[in-house]
């Protein structure tokens, strides 16, 4: 735990120092309120501060707004030292951002046990946040696999979508299936099939950018986007990606499997008047003409598919 400890007088500064280092906790000082503020605001700042009220340029009470307002998270402990007793002083202290108070001249015992109030509290908050962070996560991300799940992945399809479309640029879109993988879960097990799908998306991980998004689509499908992609690059990456599955033996508890990969893509600048569910079924009828022309392979949606899509489109639109 590092504690900042802020108080312009010298000799009261060094004695909370010391008392701070005997108990085991890291000390940053600031002798006064600016200072203290810049420790508080940087990236790595303590997550507890033990603030003198009274100091040149901002006060403690300044430093706990300052706090408060502009860096909520992670949270920060607030311990006001201060002179005044006054409960009006008190009051405007705690309504500022102050967790607790304590009134000088400061009991050493008093101090360490304060301290160790807000050090059990800090630990609650990082509980609750973690807590939080693993829900998220968890309802964002497939189970298996750890990659978007579904509902995840066609909302960054959506906007994506639209951002490109505003920008004038290009998605690439793919969607990938695994070949014959029911025979997989048939012959070995659906504890092979598992271990199957966790190597495919590790792979397909590794061969995307950073800003690239894979998710899980559904069963041994995956949705791929590719930010900033046309046609050309589009199925050059689609190409690759099933270069990645194909070059090595998928290793499982029931041996070595051969693992094959077909792609339906499409680059979203090439329709630009369409919207994001419309491409989506570009690339999956491209991704069916894959399939029956022997699997194993990549196919780019072309003015076939779009024509499919817009005859489709239209029969389901009111009124037919």
């Amino acid at each position: 735990m590092r504690i900042l400890i802020a108080d312009d007088d010298p000799v009261s500064r060094l004695m909370l120092r010391g008392l701070a280092v005997k108990w085991g906790y890291e000390v940053v000082t600031a002798e006064d309120g600016n200072a203290a503020w810049n420790h508080l605001k940087s990236p790595d700042a303590p997550r507890m501060a033990l603030l003198d009220w009274m100091m040149p340029g901002l006060n403690g009470v300044d430093v706990c707004r300052e706090v408060r307002t502009h860096r909520p998270e992670p949270y920060t402990y607030i311990l006001l030292l201060t002179a005044k007793n006054a409960k009006e002083s008190v009051v405007e202290g705690l309504e500022s951002g102050a967790d607790d108070y304590l009134t000088k001249p400061i009991h050493p015992q008093e101090l360490q046990a304060r301290i160790r109030v807000g050090t059990r509290l800090l630990e609650l908050e990082d509980n609750l946040v973690k807590a939080r962070e693993d829900m998220r996560f968890k309802a964002t991300h497939d189970a298996l696999t750890g990659v978007w799940n579904r509902g995840s992945i066609m909302e960054t399809l959506d906007r994506e979508i639209i951002r490109s479309n505003r920008e004038g640029g290009s998605l690439g879109v793919l969607i990938a299936d695994l070949d014959h993988f029911k025979s997989v879960n048939d012959t070995y097990g659906h504890l092979a099939g598992d271990c199957v799908l966790r190597e495919v998306t590790k792979r397909l991980q590794s061969a995307v950018r950073t800003y690239d998004a894979v998710g899980r689509y559904g069963g041994e499908e995956f949705l791929i986007l590719l930010p900033g992609c046309n046609k050309k690059e589009t199925q050059d990456k689609a190409e690759r990606l099933r270069a990645e599955i194909i070059q090595l033996p998928v290793n499982t508890e029931s041996g070595p499997l051969d693992i094959t990969m077909s792609v339906g893509a499409v680059a979203s600048g090439d329709w630009p008047a369409d919207d994001a569910k419309q491409i989506l079924m570009m690339a999956d009828l491209a991704l069916y003409r894959a399939k029956e022309e022997g699997r194993n392979r990549t196919i780019m949606a072309g003015e076939a598919e779009h024509e499919e899509v817009h005859r489709e489109v239209e029969l389901m639109s009111p009124g037919r």
